[in-house]
């Protein structure tokens, strides 16, 4: 499982991966709720949780509830981007509620420690081009 960690300050995400004995933080949680920040490396910060997808992609909305997976029409959001003014589609999106399925997990920081997250999460190198 992923952790994907949004700074609103200075706009950078951080993806941080999640040990398997730390993925039973998220289950049973939903979109929403907050979550420290000391079990992923975050000293200090409160993380909240605002969304994520499934092992297939298909993305969660806060406004299905519990865990299913939904065909619903959408007009805009998560989940579908119209292309045209007036545009909706049905589409596949799963509920607020995390469980065992969730691949990604998107959070933001609603409360700052003593460091900045630069120094606290350590970014995989990026490979040099040949």
């Amino acid at each position: 499982m992923k952790l994907v960690v949004s700074d609103k300050k200075t706009g950078k995400s951080y993806p941080i991966e999640v040990a398997d004995d730390k993925k039973s933080l998220f289950i049973g949680r939903k979109v929403g709720d907050k979550v420290p920040g000391d079990e992923f490396g975050l000293f200090g910060y409160t993380l909240e949780l605002t969304g994520g997808s499934d092992i297939s992609g298909i993305p969660m909305r806060p406004d299905i509830s519990g865990s299913r997976k939904a065909k619903i029409l959408l007009s805009g959001g998560a989940g579908f981007n119209p292309t045209r003014k007036g545009e909706r589609r049905k589409k596949m999106v799963r509920g607020s509620h995390y469980t065992a399925d969730n691949a990604q997990v998107n959070a933001f920081i609603s409360a700052y420690g003593q460091s900045a997250p630069d120094q606290l999460i350590k970014l995989p190198e990026k490979a040099e081009k040949k």
